[in-house]
């Protein structure tokens, strides 16, 4: 294990992650309702930790082999995680404990979008900014960035981006060198970002909330400038653009690239994509039952309320954002907890949303269906195809072990969070909210995590890395054959 040369590109991209405190300092001296000190603060604090890291064991420029590689993506996730609690820490406003900072700045990072904090309309500018900003880094991931634009960190690229990036297939690459395929990821990123907050601006939000909210949207984050979220502008046009940029956050980002790379651009490859038909198919169901069962128990007054509200939440939820328009914990009958469910589900492969994927859950019905199959037909050969292309039986294995770790893990914390005094439906939402990356959650977090103990925040912090990695990136550290040489 190459340790000196993995601390080495640690401390570079802290160094690298500590440029992003400036922005919202620049933020706090424009609108000068404070925050400013805190985030200087707190870039020179991260700049001299990444120095201190990265000088000692400037020469130590070895090649590194695959595990190392996910060995750098989980302690940069643990140390940015870390070094991104410091203005919270150091501030005064909003005031918070060192487990409510610490699960604040993991939330973001995570693109969870759960939080502790409360009275948001009324909070320093920076402090806004930068929770939105946190998401926005966190949605495709710093260490793809750093892929695309520190190509000297004196590692092969792949190793980096197979641990960063999510989904199944993690060898495909949309460009023949792994930083032009980062770069190609982050320009279509940059560019549906800002689509998404010039939208938001022409529809009547300000052009802080615009900014702030393309940040969350693109990310699939949720995190929101006020505490009523998007429902605070009332506006059925910025809630149906929402809709529309978390559907297009959602699809993976491959396909994008593979659309718009050719001249004239090929919108057919989107239709002939069997995920996105699927993933597609999901949200229009989601959408139809919610609508339909508002309508049924009168929950609105009129039924273009029902649609509004029921296409907002259904996509916001299904989609593993947690924007809303409204307490949707409050809505009759089983829709909570679908929408809850739904998340599990997630969204597509290699898109910055989260969730199990779609993808994987096509694998585990196919061969469900080949089970029968073969129940029938013992000796028959049945190949999966998903599309015209048949699927390896190695992914396949990898996705039946993926979901029996994934399930064994929810327990896992399901019961660590009974243990702290939770009640059941609350620990069970506490920890789909963290292992989903949705946010919000029902019961006692319905609202924000500020009400449950900083044990219960704790736990959901390590939740919402083995969600945001999937589990095996940080898993594979805990076996003894990661460890020898």
């Amino acid at each position: 294990m190459q340790i000196l040369s993995i601390i080495r590109i640690v401390g570079l991209l802290v160094a690298l992650f500590s440029s992003t405190m400036l922005l919202p300092a620049l933020v706090a001296f424009g609108y000068r309702d404070g925050g400013g000190a805190e985030f200087v603060n707190s870039f020179f604090i991260a700049l001299l930790l990444g120095a201190a890291l990265w000088f000692p064991n400037r020469h130590q420029k070895k090649d590194l082999r695959s595990k190392e590689g996910f060995l750098i993506v989980v302690l940069f996730w643990v140390v940015l995680g870390s070094v991104g609690a410091l203005p919270f820490l150091l501030g005064e406003v909003p005031g918070m404990t060192v487990s409510e900072a610490f699960f604040e700045s993991f939330s973001g990072l995570t693109t969870t979008g759960a939080t502790v904090l409360t009275g948001l309309d009324n909070l320093p500018k920076a402090f806004l900014f930068y929770r939105q900003l946190l998401q926005w880094l966190g949605g495709m991931g710093i260490i793809v960035l750093a892929v695309a634009i520190l190509p000297l960190l004196g590692i092969g690229g792949m190793q980096l981006y197979r641990a960063e990036i999510p989904g199944p297939v993690k060898d495909n690459k949309v460009t023949p060198r792994i930083a032009e395929t980062a770069k190609a990821l982050w320009f279509i990123y940059l560019l549906l970002t800002s689509l998404c907050a010039l939208a938001y601006w022409m529809a009547g939000m300000t052009l802080f909330d615009a900014i702030c909210h393309s940040f969350s949207t693109l990310s699939v984050g949720g995190f929101s400038t006020h505490d009523a979220s998007i429902g605070f502008f009332n506006s059925p046009a910025i809630n149906l653009i929402t809709v529309v940029f978390l559907l297009l956050a959602s699809v993976n980002f491959a396909l994008h690239f593979m659309v718009f790379a050719h001249k004239p651009v090929r919108l057919s490859n989107y239709l002939r994509d069997s995920e996105l038909k699927v993933f597609l198919s999901i949200q229009c169901v989601l959408v139809l039952i919610c609508f339909v069962s508002l309508l049924f128990h009168g929950h609105y007054a009129t039924w273009q309320e029902a649609l509004n509200h029921g296409l907002f939440q259904a996509v916001s939820l299904g989609t593993t954002t947690g924007y809303s328009t409204t307490s949707y914990a409050e809505w009759p009958s089983f829709l909570p907890m679908l929408l809850m469910f739904s998340a599990f589900i997630g969204c597509c492969a290699g898109s910055t949303g989260g969730g199990i994927k779609v993808m994987r859950f096509m694998i585990l019905f196919l061969q469900g269906m080949r089970e029968l199959k073969r129940l029938v037909h013992p000796r028959a050969i049945y190949t999966l195809k998903l599309g015209r292309r048949a699927v390896p039986e190695r992914i396949v294995e990898a996705v039946w072990g993926y979901f029996a770790t994934y399930i064994i893990l929810f327990f896992i914390f399901m019961l660590l969070l009974l243990m702290t005094g939770l009640n059941e439906v609350t620990a069970f939402s506490a920890v789909a909210a963290a292992f989903t990356n949705v946010g919000p959650g029902l019961g006692e977090v319905s609202a924000n995590f500020g009400k449950i103990s900083a044990t219960a925040q704790w736990i959901l912090v390590v939740a919402m890395l083995f969600g945001r990695l999937e589990i095996f990136t940080l898993l594979v550290l805990f076996t003894p054959a990661f460890w020898r040489s």
